[in-house]
């Protein structure tokens, strides 16, 4: 078996994911050949798809066309996914988007032979949006980075919006990767809103928070980074995150198990894991199971296989592929910690709810993906 990581090692999202998917992905195999033994041989191949979907097409297809990779995974990047997700029932391989948050790909987009793994923004950014919202802050303006991630971003947060009672003002889209957010952070401060919402990931969150920050408009805005990862608590800092929420479907500190998988990974990348890295491992693995109970490396058999056994390990704990290829599992309502309240490095984080898969994703009788039978 070949497992192809296609990642950002240079763009927006390299912190994102970048090395750390690599690293993830590696650790399943070990993990599987450890306590598996199986009676074939597995190999890892990553490249940079520079955030261009292009060079990941490119990429993917020479892999599965010429090197005889059997299944990609990570293509974090709305473009990025979008374009490499057209390979999968074309060449009859496998995709995984593990780092692809926009709805499309288990929606209108899906394709046979593409996996949705880690989260999507109806499960993460909505939920966020009607958590603040029932605290009372009823009025939003958003920052919205102008591609398909950063609008799915806001349009599923608008949902949480209104179905808490609230509203969205007006947005501001910036582009992508840009460095000098002052124009829609004004426009957003003249606003009157009680909540100021960044709709973006990696880089352009980090910049855009810290130069709100700047201008002052955390006295006078509720900020919310509605698609916040723990790497951009820790670029922040708590001085400047305390008091955010966001929604993840992983958190290092949660229980025994996340802790110890994180801190092997911190012993290699010395930063802890985000739920991007933690979804890849868990995709991996899944996948390697499903290859061995299914005994062939037949595209068709193996999801099958992936789709028949649950979805049971440190990321999650009853997870299940379902037929629009949407892997649901809980997700969980995290508020950052003031700099008094974290104890021990990397402690950034205090759960308030725990959403359940069936609540947190989008149901199936809504489902726009073609492939769900009706």
């Amino acid at each position: 078996m070949k497992i192809g990581i296609l990642t950002d090692m240079s763009s927006v999202f390299a912190d994102l994911v970048g090395p750390g998917s690599v690293l993830a992905a590696q650790m399943a195999i070990d993990d599987f050949i450890a306590t598996e033994q199986p009676d074939f041989k597995i190999s890892l191949v990553s490249a940079d798809h520079q955030s261009k979907a292009d060079v990941a097409t490119a990429t993917a297809r020479r892999w599965m066309e010429w090197e005889g990779v059997d299944m990609v995974t990570d293509i974090a990047g709305a473009s990025v996914s979008l374009a490499v997700s057209k390979l999968a029932p074309a060449m009859n391989k496998l995709v995984i988007a593990t780092a692809s948050g926009q709805n499309s790909p288990s929606q209108e987009d899906c394709q046979v032979n593409l996996i949705q793994w880690t989260y999507n923004t109806y499960a993460t950014s909505r939920i966020t949006a009607d958590t603040v919202t029932r605290q009372g802050h009823k009025s939003w303006y958003f920052v919205t980075a102008d591609y398909a991630g950063g609008r799915s971003v806001r349009d599923d947060a608008k949902i949480g919006i209104v179905d808490a009672g609230g509203k969205l003002l007006s947005d501001s889209l910036h582009p992508f990767g840009t460095n000098d957010f002052s124009s829609f952070l004004l426009k957003a401060q003249g606003s009157g809103a009680d909540v100021i919402a960044f709709a973006s990931a990696g880089a352009d969150t980090v910049n855009s928070i810290k130069q709100a920050v700047e201008f002052g408009l955390n006295t006078s805005m509720v900020m919310v980074g509605a698609l916040a990862f723990i790497g951009d608590i820790n670029a922040l800092v708590l001085q400047t995150a305390r008091g955010m929420c966001l929604t993840n479907a992983f958190y290092w500190d949660r229980t025994d198990a996340t802790r110890a998988w994180s801190k092997r990974f911190f012993d290699k990348r010395k930063m802890m894991p985000n739920m991007a890295h933690a979804g890849l491992y868990s995709a991996v693995r899944h996948y390697l199971r499903a290859v061995r109970a299914a005994d062939t490396d037949d595209t068709a058999a193996v999801l099958a296989k992936m789709r028949e056994l649950p979805v049971h390990d440190m990321f999650a704990e009853n997870g299940k592929l379902r037929e629009d290829d949407m892997m649901t599992h809980d997700v969980y309502i995290w508020q950052v910690k003031s700099p008094a309240e974290s104890k021990y490095p990397w402690d950034y984080l205090k759960l308030v709810k725990v959403v359940p898969g069936n609540a947190a994703f989008r149901p199936l009788s809504e489902s726009k993906c073609p492939l769900v039978a009706r």
